[in-house]
């Protein structure tokens, strides 16, 4: 069997959550590979809305697996309260959840860090979420991180207060004032109760599973565009986040890569700072925001907003390999008459499909055409020609197919294109 995988194509929001959940009936296992409590899937199931920041979005559905594995850098404080809120809605978090023993732990004093760089910054705040991600990645790669495993061993407390030191020794560069004592009490009982929930070697975990015919869906998070060797660098987030990631991030061989799905909106958003060439700063962006709801799931952030911008998503698509697409928000376009897309970079006097190696510091100017909206799509309509000649377009610019367009926020709102119809 393969692993297939579901990720972002642009600077993350794209709706993964909500196609995770549509998919997650056809799998096994469903597998959190990269990232932490800075990722936010969205999900609305009969009418109510859950966000879902570290558990796989697989968790509503019956009989699923859902494991967070070794890539994902975990908060207990975060987790227990995800679960916590699972479970009073009724969901038996405990029978359906696995998590790696070498899945990396985020201290108390990692947010601390991550807020006293942050704020340091001044004007060049990176936007980080203040979630502690990217200290715990850099203990992670330093060789000093904690792991989920570390918490079941008799030298667990000696581990924790050599790094907790080791932080506050850190802290001293920066002016900024905190009290570590409440947060950690918080974080040791979230840890006490964390350790309820069974653990597993990832290695062998997934590959017995493999072996077994099990089927295993990939859950990305963030977003391509903030890939840290490939994305809108510095401004992004602290993991790889392509389809690469899923090799390290669950123990897996290239060889078992299946489909690599791709999701992207029907226009753009981005949240903190970074390059944003399509980004509309005035009354249309502003309208798109209202229209889409576009506020950060975890922070709450109002998203900037612009047209789709197909050279970053061409890049995207080449780098995770992409073999299908599936498009979210596409009825948003349907507040305007006409709806733009941007096709090519004008920067160094030339126009290009190709991104620049620095697009902080370059100045680019998109070339943007402009197609017309398609209004309402009623169940079992056909689809409508606006909507048919802006797939095909996409589908010939990019060079892969597009497999589902989502028609609004619900589980059952989408169109598979291979019915050319809502799917209820």
């Amino acid at each position: 069997m393969q692993v297939d995988v579901i990720l972002g194509l642009q600077w993350g929001d794209e709706g993964k959550g909500k196609i995770v959940d549509y998919l997650a009936d056809k799998y096994d296992i469903i597998a959190r590979f990269q990232g932490g409590p800075n990722a936010g899937h969205t999900l609305v199931i009969d009418g109510k809305k859950h966000v879902l920041h570290t558990v796989p979005s697989g968790i509503f559905r019956e009989g699923k697996i859902n494991y967070i594995g070794n890539g994902v850098v975990i908060d207990p404080i975060t987790l227990m309260k995800e679960i916590d809120t699972l479970e009073k809605e009724g969901v038996p978090v405990k029978e359906r959840m696995i998590i790696s023993k070498r899945a990396n732990l985020i201290l108390p004093t990692h947010k601390i860090l991550d807020a006293a760089s942050e704020s340091s910054k001044g004007s060049s705040k990176i936007g980080s979420t203040l979630k502690g991600i990217g200290p715990t990645y850099m203990d992670k790669t330093g060789r000093n991180g904690l792991r989920i495993g570390d918490i079941l061993e008799e030298d667990f407390i000696v581990k924790y207060e050599l790094l907790k030191n080791k932080h506050l020794q850190l802290l001293q560069i920066y002016n900024h004032s905190f009290e570590l004592e409440p947060m950690e009490e918080e974080w040791m009982n979230a840890v006490e109760r964390l350790k309820e929930y069974r653990q597993v070697e990832s290695v062998y975990f997934i590959n017995e599973s493999l072996k077994k015919g099990k089927r295993i869906l990939a859950e990305g998070a963030q977003g391509s565009m903030l890939d840290i060797d490939f994305g809108t660098y510095p401004f992004v987030t602290s993991s790889n986040t392509i389809s690469a990631a899923v090799c390290t991030g669950l123990g897996i061989s290239p060889k078992h890569i299946g489909e690599v799905i791709g999701i992207t909106k029907a226009y753009c958003t981005r949240v903190g700072s970074g390059p944003f060439p399509t980004e509309l700063d005035n009354e249309v962006g502003e309208k798109l925001r209202k229209e889409g709801g576009e506020f950060g799931a975890t922070t709450g952030r109002p998203r900037r907003c612009g047209w789709i911008d197909l050279p970053a998503l061409n890049y995207a698509c080449l780098i995770n390999g992409v073999t299908k697409i599936i498009i979210t928000k596409a009825d948003i376009l349907n507040a305007f008459d006409e709806f733009g897309v941007t096709t090519h970079y004008k920067y160094d006097n030339k126009e290009t499909k190709d991104l620049p190696y620095d697009m902080v510091n370059k100045v680019i100017k998109p070339t943007t055409i402009f197609f017309k909206s398609w209004g309402n799509i009623e169940h079992d309509q056909p689809l409508k020609e606006e909507l048919k000649n802006y797939i095909d377009y996409l589908e010939k610019y990019l060079n892969i197919p597009v497999a589902m367009v989502s028609n609004g926020p619900g589980r059952e709102q989408l169109i598979d294109l291979t019915e050319g119809k809502l799917l209820a």
